[in-house]
């Protein structure tokens, strides 16, 4: 499974951010709770040096409580503010608030001593795709003030929204991907839902998900489906199969409707709270 994964907007989106940077006081960076590094855009610490960073882990409602808590202090060791999200139920949302503050007090208390009062932290949300930006943007404003363009990375003009006087977002002008060689980490995006189904193979991606959680998670799979986890992984979706009627004409097993069934219960959370990688510890 080969991807395209920096398209030609991603270049053209990536030198609008470096404009805006300039006007920038913080960096929100949202990733995925469930591969917080795989959703990481290594370009974006580039572009960021010396600003303020903030990570925001979204989707903590279907990642592992105990590896957000692991992520936290990971992030917060290399220098980041960081608060654990849910963008669609509000959850964290006024951690977010207090957290721009703390990040931004040398500057606000610079600007106080200047003289310059009341000038709002200006902030820039970043993100890959999938991993909620918008979906944040509209729910820490309480209102759908994100537009959106007709496609993905275009969008004209600077789009400022004022959350209230001490606080203004830039939503960035195109989304972009991460650039990479790790084909792990095309995996587990593929395994999240951050790139289209249509062009994967999705049997392949299952038995790698079995493989996964039979080592890190073990009995998720036999209290789900009743399979025998001892087995190897091509078993393993065999007998998924059986018990949840996959079949084709013949009576033969339909492998490829078991895998999207067990991706799908991965990724809306039917399995559980799972993240698919760790942090190493930082000493």
């Amino acid at each position: 499974m080969n991807y395209q994964w920096y398209p030609g907007h991603m270049t053209k989106a990536k030198r609008m951010m470096q404009e805006d940077i300039k006007l920038i006081d913080l960096v929100i960076e949202l990733v995925d709770a469930r591969v917080p590094m795989s959703s990481r855009n290594p370009d974006i610490d580039d572009l960021a040096k010396n600003k303020a960073r903030m990570i925001l882990l979204n989707k903590v409602d279907l990642s592992d409580e105990k590896q957000n808590v692991n992520w936290t202090e990971y992030f917060k060791k290399k220098g980041f503010f960081v608060v654990k999200i849910n963008s669609r139920s509000g959850a964290g949302m006024k951690s977010v608030h207090s957290m721009i503050q703390e990040a931004c007090r040398e500057k606000i208390e610079r600007d106080r001593k200047r003289g310059i009062l009341n000038r709002p932290v200006r902030a820039m949300v970043v993100g890959i795709p999938n991993v909620g930006k918008s979906t944040f943007i509209n729910t820490f404003a309480g209102k759908a003030c994100a537009k959106t363009g007709n496609k993905p990375g275009v969008t004209k003009g600077k789009q400022w929204i004022r959350l209230n006087k001490n606080v203004e977002l830039l939503d960035t002008p195109g989304i972009l991907w991460p650039k990479f060689e790790d084909q792990r980490v095309g995996m587990k995006l593929a395994m999240i839902g951050s790139i289209k189904d249509e062009i994967l193979n999705l049997e392949e991606l299952s038995l790698e998900l079995i493989q996964f959680l039979t080592a890190e998670y073990s009995g998720i799979l036999q209290e789900r489906y009743g399979c025998d986890e001892k087995e190897d992984r091509v078993k393993i979706l065999e007998q998924i199969a059986q018990n949840r009627a996959c079949r084709l004409k013949g009576d033969v097993l339909d492998l490829g409707k078991a895998a999207m069934l067990l991706v799908d219960d991965f990724r809306s959370g039917r399995l559980g709270k799972i993240t698919l990688e760790f942090p190493d510890i930082i000493e």
